[in-house]
């Protein structure tokens, strides 16, 4: 029985566990660095048409509603309306308030996180080659 490299290739079973750690720290070091912050309050407008405005608090109404009618009469479709589709807009509109920042970093910390990440890519997809 004949013992093949990665992926069933002769590509270096070294060389793919090597670059399967560098790919795992490189973006792990990568995903710590990034902060995530929102905006979402009562107050705060998440969607608009035109020049009106709805904020979070004009969502959770028709919910409060739809909620009470479904509880009241299970097959009211209107209460299911309601609720669902308020439960979606308020679901895209936290979604959508999130703000992604990158935290300070040096150039060489930067630099070693690329290096890391993009270079086990690297080593982890060559060694699926064949090597003659």
């Amino acid at each position: 029985m004949k013992i093949s490299g990665a992926g069933g290739s002769k590509g270096g079973t070294g060389r793919f566990f090597i670059g399967l750690v560098m790919l795992i720290a490189g973006g792990y070091l990568f995903l710590t660095s990034i902060k995530i912050t929102h905006r979402f309050n009562f107050g705060y407008s998440i969607y608009s048409f035109g020049s009106y405005k709805f904020t979070t608090g004009m969502v959770l109404f028709p919910m409060i509603i739809g909620i009470g009618l479904v509880f009241y009469n299970s097959r009211n479709l209107l209460g299911w309306i309601l609720s669902i589709a308020s439960i979606a807009m308020l679901g895209f509109g936290v979604i959508s308030s999130i703000q992604f920042r990158m935290s300070g970093m040096s150039a060489f910390e930067l630099i070693m996180i690329l290096i890391l990440f993009i270079g086990g890519i690297g080593l982890f997809l060559s060694s699926l080659r064949n090597y003659e």
